[in-house]
C-alpha cells in the first residue's frame, strides 16, 4: 500500500499531506498556484496566516531555492477556498 507524500508549510512549519497544502512554483522568477505547474514545489497549510507568514520570512524563496516574487493578490486563493 502506498503512503500519501508528507510535505511542510513554507509559513508555520506543520507537516501535513500534500493534498491539503496549498502548492506554488516559480515561473520566470514569479510565484505561481498549481499542483500540475512544472519545477520544485512549495506548499502552505490552506491559512491566509500562514501565505502571509511564508512571503514575510522568505520561506517561498528557501522553499524554492530561488528568489522569487509575490504578487499579493494570491492571496485570494486562501479566501476563495475558505468559502467554496
Amino acid at each position: 500500500m502506498s503512503r500519501e507524500p508528507i510535505r511542510r508549510c513554507a509559513g508555520c512549519g506543520r507537516r501535513s499531506p500534500q493534498r491539503e497544502l496549498v502548492r506554488f512554483a516559480a515561473r520566470d522568477g514569479e510565484l505561481v498556484p498549481g499542483h500540475r505547474a512544472p519545477g520544485r514545489g512549495a506548499y502552505t497549510c490552506r491559512r491566509l496566516s500562514c501565505f502571509e507568514q511564508a512571503v514575510a520570512q522568505r520561506g517561498f524563496t528557501r522553499a524554492l531555492r530561488q528568489p522569487v516574487r509575490v504578487d499579493p493578490a494570491l492571496a485570494h486563493l486562501y479566501t476563495a477556498e475558505a468559502h467554496g
